[in-house]
Protein backbone atom coordinates (compact mmCIF):
# COMPACT_ATOMS: atom_id res chain seq x y z
CA UNK A 1 0.00 0.00 0.00
CA UNK A 2 3.07 2.14 1.07
CA UNK A 3 4.40 1.40 -2.82
CA UNK A 4 1.59 2.14 -4.30
CA UNK A 5 0.98 5.65 -2.69
CA UNK A 6 4.39 6.69 -3.60
CA UNK A 7 4.13 5.54 -6.88
CA UNK A 8 0.96 7.05 -6.86
CA UNK A 9 2.61 10.53 -5.82
CA UNK A 10 5.48 10.71 -8.10
CA UNK A 11 3.55 10.38 -10.99
CA UNK A 12 1.67 13.14 -10.23
CA UNK A 13 4.69 15.12 -9.70
CA UNK A 14 5.48 13.82 -12.93
CA UNK A 15 2.04 15.17 -14.79
CA UNK A 16 2.48 18.49 -12.71
CA UNK A 17 5.33 19.60 -14.37
CA UNK A 18 4.08 18.02 -18.08
CA UNK A 19 1.11 20.27 -17.87
CA UNK A 20 2.90 23.04 -15.98
CA UNK A 21 4.07 24.67 -19.76
CA UNK A 22 0.46 24.58 -21.20
CA UNK A 23 -0.73 26.99 -18.13
CA UNK A 24 1.98 28.82 -17.16
CA UNK A 25 2.35 32.09 -18.47
CA UNK A 26 5.00 33.61 -20.94
CA UNK A 27 8.86 32.32 -20.04
CA UNK A 28 10.08 36.04 -18.88
CA UNK A 29 13.21 37.14 -21.18
CA UNK A 30 16.06 38.36 -19.46
CA UNK A 31 18.44 39.70 -22.06
CA UNK A 32 17.84 43.48 -21.04
CA UNK A 33 15.32 43.02 -18.10
CA UNK A 34 16.33 44.67 -14.77
CA UNK A 35 16.81 41.99 -12.04
CA UNK A 36 17.24 43.11 -8.26
CA UNK A 37 18.57 40.16 -5.83
CA UNK A 38 18.67 40.90 -1.98
CA UNK A 39 21.26 39.30 -0.26
CA UNK A 40 23.09 39.36 -3.25
CA UNK A 41 26.47 39.99 -1.89
CA UNK A 42 27.32 36.15 -1.05
CA UNK A 43 25.89 32.36 -1.50
CA UNK A 44 23.08 31.47 -3.20
CA UNK A 45 22.00 35.40 -4.43
CA UNK A 46 25.48 36.14 -5.49
CA UNK A 47 24.86 32.79 -7.54
CA UNK A 48 21.30 34.08 -8.78
CA UNK A 49 23.18 37.37 -9.56
CA UNK A 50 25.80 35.98 -11.99
CA UNK A 51 23.33 33.45 -13.67
CA UNK A 52 20.69 36.42 -14.66
CA UNK A 53 23.88 38.48 -15.74
CA UNK A 54 24.74 35.59 -18.11
CA UNK A 55 21.34 35.85 -19.82
CA UNK A 56 21.96 39.33 -20.66
CA UNK A 57 20.20 40.87 -17.70
CA UNK A 58 20.76 44.48 -15.44
CA UNK A 59 21.27 43.14 -11.98
CA UNK A 60 21.05 45.80 -8.63
CA UNK A 61 22.63 43.96 -5.44
CA UNK A 62 21.32 44.68 -2.21
CA UNK A 63 22.88 43.75 0.66
CA UNK A 64 24.27 45.22 3.92
CA UNK A 65 27.89 45.13 3.86
CA UNK A 66 29.72 47.17 1.06
CA UNK A 67 32.37 45.68 1.18
CA UNK A 68 31.14 42.17 0.11
CA UNK A 69 29.05 43.87 -2.40
CA UNK A 70 31.52 45.60 -4.48
CA UNK A 71 33.59 42.36 -4.65
CA UNK A 72 30.41 40.39 -5.46
CA UNK A 73 29.97 43.27 -8.61
CA UNK A 74 33.56 42.40 -9.45
CA UNK A 75 32.79 38.87 -9.60
CA UNK A 76 29.76 38.92 -11.55
CA UNK A 77 30.78 41.15 -14.16
CA UNK A 78 33.22 38.56 -15.47
CA UNK A 79 30.13 36.97 -16.54
CA UNK A 80 28.58 39.59 -19.13
CA UNK A 81 27.15 38.98 -22.40
CA UNK A 82 27.55 42.41 -23.75
CA UNK A 83 29.33 45.79 -22.56
CA UNK A 84 25.70 47.47 -22.02
CA UNK A 85 25.05 45.40 -18.75
CA UNK A 86 25.14 47.47 -15.84
CA UNK A 87 25.88 45.75 -12.07
CA UNK A 88 24.18 48.54 -9.64
CA UNK A 89 25.31 47.91 -5.93
CA UNK A 90 23.09 49.38 -3.09
CA UNK A 91 23.99 48.74 0.17
CA UNK A 92 20.77 48.82 2.96
CA UNK A 93 19.57 46.77 5.63
CA UNK A 94 16.29 45.18 4.25
CA UNK A 95 14.05 44.98 7.66
CA UNK A 96 14.61 47.57 9.05
CA UNK A 97 13.01 50.54 7.52
CA UNK A 98 10.50 50.33 4.70
CA UNK A 99 10.77 53.45 3.86
CA UNK A 100 14.59 53.16 2.73
CA UNK A 101 13.92 50.44 1.31
CA UNK A 102 11.84 51.88 -0.93
CA UNK A 103 14.15 54.68 -1.49
CA UNK A 104 16.51 52.70 -3.15
CA UNK A 105 14.60 50.62 -4.84
CA UNK A 106 13.35 54.24 -7.15
CA UNK A 107 16.92 54.94 -6.99
CA UNK A 108 17.51 51.53 -9.07
CA UNK A 109 14.64 52.17 -11.27
CA UNK A 110 15.67 55.48 -12.27
CA UNK A 111 19.33 54.30 -13.20
CA UNK A 112 18.35 50.70 -14.77
CA UNK A 113 14.96 50.95 -15.41
CA UNK A 114 11.79 49.28 -13.96
CA UNK A 115 12.27 46.12 -11.41
CA UNK A 116 11.45 42.94 -13.98
CA UNK A 117 12.27 40.31 -11.42
CA UNK A 118 12.80 40.84 -7.74
CA UNK A 119 14.99 37.87 -5.90
CA UNK A 120 13.93 38.05 -2.22
CA UNK A 121 17.62 36.01 -1.18
CA UNK A 122 18.64 37.98 2.25
CA UNK A 123 18.20 35.68 5.22
CA UNK A 124 19.89 34.29 8.15
CA UNK A 125 19.61 31.00 10.19
CA UNK A 126 19.89 30.22 13.79
CA UNK A 127 19.22 27.01 15.40
CA UNK A 128 18.54 25.33 18.81
CA UNK A 129 16.25 24.07 21.07
CA UNK A 130 12.88 25.59 21.53
CA UNK A 131 14.11 26.33 25.15
CA UNK A 132 17.29 27.17 24.76
CA UNK A 133 16.73 30.37 22.20
CA UNK A 134 16.27 33.68 23.26
CA UNK A 135 12.89 35.28 22.40
CA UNK A 136 14.83 37.85 20.52
CA UNK A 137 15.75 35.03 17.81
CA UNK A 138 12.49 34.63 17.33
CA UNK A 139 12.37 38.13 16.69
CA UNK A 140 15.61 38.63 14.45
CA UNK A 141 15.04 35.78 12.34
CA UNK A 142 11.18 36.78 11.59
CA UNK A 143 12.22 40.60 10.66
CA UNK A 144 14.98 39.44 8.49
CA UNK A 145 13.91 36.18 6.58
CA UNK A 146 10.15 37.31 6.66
CA UNK A 147 9.94 41.03 6.64
CA UNK A 148 13.23 41.39 4.65
CA UNK A 149 11.63 39.75 2.08
CA UNK A 150 8.24 42.22 2.79
CA UNK A 151 9.32 45.43 2.06
CA UNK A 152 11.52 45.21 -1.30
CA UNK A 153 8.49 43.04 -1.95
CA UNK A 154 5.80 45.86 -1.62
CA UNK A 155 8.62 48.26 -3.06
CA UNK A 156 8.60 46.47 -6.56
CA UNK A 157 4.71 45.66 -6.63
CA UNK A 158 3.17 48.40 -7.61
CA UNK A 159 5.46 49.19 -10.62
CA UNK A 160 5.13 45.45 -11.97
CA UNK A 161 1.16 45.91 -11.95
CA UNK A 162 1.09 48.44 -13.93
CA UNK A 163 3.10 47.23 -16.02
CA UNK A 164 1.47 44.08 -16.39
CA UNK A 165 4.69 42.20 -16.13
CA UNK A 166 6.90 41.25 -13.25
CA UNK A 167 8.14 37.88 -11.22
CA UNK A 168 8.95 38.01 -7.40
CA UNK A 169 11.05 35.18 -6.05
CA UNK A 170 11.36 34.30 -2.61
CA UNK A 171 13.65 31.92 -1.16
CA UNK A 172 12.71 29.71 1.73
CA UNK A 173 14.36 26.72 2.67
CA UNK A 174 13.31 23.39 3.06
CA UNK A 175 12.70 23.93 6.51
CA UNK A 176 10.40 26.10 5.75
CA UNK A 177 8.55 23.28 3.85
CA UNK A 178 8.77 20.69 6.72
CA UNK A 179 9.63 21.98 10.27
CA UNK A 180 12.36 20.38 11.52
CA UNK A 181 13.92 19.81 14.66
CA UNK A 182 16.49 22.94 16.10
CA UNK A 183 14.72 24.98 14.14
CA UNK A 184 11.93 26.38 15.95
CA UNK A 185 12.64 29.85 15.06
CA UNK A 186 13.92 29.18 11.35
CA UNK A 187 11.73 27.19 10.15
CA UNK A 188 8.20 29.48 11.03
CA UNK A 189 9.93 32.41 9.35
CA UNK A 190 10.61 30.87 6.65
CA UNK A 191 6.96 29.18 6.62
CA UNK A 192 5.88 32.38 6.98
CA UNK A 193 7.06 33.01 3.20
CA UNK A 194 5.04 30.59 1.61
CA UNK A 195 1.51 31.72 3.27
CA UNK A 196 2.65 35.60 2.09
CA UNK A 197 3.60 34.01 -1.53
CA UNK A 198 0.34 32.11 -2.13
CA UNK A 199 -1.74 34.99 -0.80
CA UNK A 200 0.18 37.55 -3.00
CA UNK A 201 -0.16 35.59 -6.03
CA UNK A 202 -3.61 35.74 -5.83
CA UNK A 203 -4.13 39.56 -5.72
CA UNK A 204 -1.13 39.80 -8.74
CA UNK A 205 -2.19 37.18 -10.94
CA UNK A 206 -4.42 39.01 -12.64
CA UNK A 207 -1.87 41.78 -13.80
CA UNK A 208 0.77 39.41 -15.17
CA UNK A 209 2.49 39.18 -12.37
CA UNK A 210 3.46 35.99 -10.62
CA UNK A 211 5.48 34.38 -7.90
CA UNK A 212 7.51 31.36 -6.91
CA UNK A 213 9.01 30.21 -3.79
CA UNK A 214 12.08 28.31 -3.96
CA UNK A 215 12.96 25.34 -1.46
CA UNK A 216 16.63 24.75 -1.73
CA UNK A 217 18.11 21.97 0.92
CA UNK A 218 21.52 22.71 2.50
CA UNK A 219 23.81 24.28 0.15
CA UNK A 220 27.68 25.28 0.63
CA UNK A 221 27.47 28.87 1.35
CA UNK A 222 29.20 31.30 3.98
CA UNK A 223 25.22 31.08 5.98
CA UNK A 224 25.59 27.57 5.90
CA UNK A 225 29.07 27.49 7.60
CA UNK A 226 27.67 30.00 10.49
CA UNK A 227 24.59 27.56 10.89
CA UNK A 228 26.07 24.47 11.23
CA UNK A 229 28.10 26.10 14.36
CA UNK A 230 24.47 26.47 16.64
CA UNK A 231 23.19 23.08 15.28
CA UNK A 232 21.87 20.43 17.69
CA UNK A 233 23.31 16.81 17.25
CA UNK A 234 19.88 15.75 16.23
CA UNK A 235 19.67 18.66 13.62
CA UNK A 236 22.90 17.98 12.38
CA UNK A 237 22.46 14.41 12.17
CA UNK A 238 19.20 15.07 9.59
CA UNK A 239 21.52 17.34 7.51
CA UNK A 240 23.73 14.30 6.84
CA UNK A 241 21.20 12.37 5.43
CA UNK A 242 21.50 14.32 2.53
CA UNK A 243 24.27 15.92 0.50
CA UNK A 244 25.20 19.34 0.58
CA UNK A 245 24.32 21.10 -2.83
CA UNK A 246 26.50 23.39 -4.58
CA UNK A 247 25.20 27.28 -4.91
CA UNK A 248 25.66 27.40 -8.45
CA UNK A 249 23.34 24.18 -9.04
CA UNK A 250 20.78 25.82 -6.91
CA UNK A 251 20.50 29.17 -8.53
CA UNK A 252 20.29 27.61 -11.87
CA UNK A 253 17.15 25.59 -10.53
CA UNK A 254 15.51 29.15 -9.05
CA UNK A 255 16.04 31.06 -11.78
CA UNK A 256 14.13 28.44 -14.55
CA UNK A 257 11.70 28.42 -12.14
CA UNK A 258 11.18 31.96 -11.74
CA UNK A 259 11.33 32.35 -15.33
CA UNK A 260 8.83 29.67 -16.18
CA UNK A 261 6.76 30.02 -13.05
CA UNK A 262 6.98 26.42 -11.91
CA UNK A 263 6.63 24.53 -8.56
CA UNK A 264 10.54 24.49 -7.04
CA UNK A 265 12.23 21.16 -7.11
CA UNK A 266 13.15 21.03 -4.03
CA UNK A 267 9.85 21.24 -2.77
CA UNK A 268 8.79 18.19 -3.89
CA UNK A 269 11.68 16.39 -2.99
CA UNK A 270 11.41 17.28 0.66
CA UNK A 271 8.15 15.59 1.05
CA UNK A 272 10.02 11.87 1.17
CA UNK A 273 12.53 12.79 3.68
CA UNK A 274 9.70 13.58 6.73
CA UNK A 275 9.92 10.09 8.09
CA UNK A 276 13.30 9.45 8.17
CA UNK A 277 13.58 12.89 10.03
CA UNK A 278 11.31 11.53 12.79
CA UNK A 279 13.27 8.75 13.12
CA UNK A 280 16.34 9.88 13.75
CA UNK A 281 15.18 12.27 16.88
CA UNK A 282 13.82 9.19 18.71
CA UNK A 283 16.55 7.35 18.01
CA UNK A 284 18.51 10.55 19.69
CA UNK A 285 16.28 10.79 22.18
CA UNK A 286 16.83 7.25 22.94
CA UNK A 287 20.09 6.94 23.55
CA UNK A 288 20.07 9.85 25.70
CA UNK A 289 17.54 8.57 27.88
CA UNK A 290 19.94 5.20 27.86
CA UNK A 291 23.04 7.40 28.68
CA UNK A 292 21.36 8.98 31.45
CA UNK A 293 19.99 5.99 33.02
CA UNK A 294 23.60 4.67 32.80
CA UNK A 295 24.95 7.38 34.71
CA UNK A 296 22.50 7.07 37.35
CA UNK A 297 23.30 3.67 37.86
CA UNK A 298 27.35 3.85 37.66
Amino acid sequence: MLLLAAAFLVAFVLLLYMVSPLISPKPLALPGAHVVVTGGSSGIGKCIAIECYKQGAFITLVARNEDKLLQAKKEIEKHSINDKQVVLCISVDVCQDYNQVENVIKQAQEKLGPVDMLVNCAGMSLSGKFEDLEVSTFERLMSINYLGSVYPSRAVITTMKERRVGRIVFVSSQAGQLGLFGFTAYSSSKFALRGLAEALQMEVKPYNVYVTVAYPPDTDTPGLAEENKTKPLETRLISETSSVCKPEQVAKQIVKDAIVVTMGLFRTIALFYLGSFDSIVRRCMMQKEKSEITDKTA
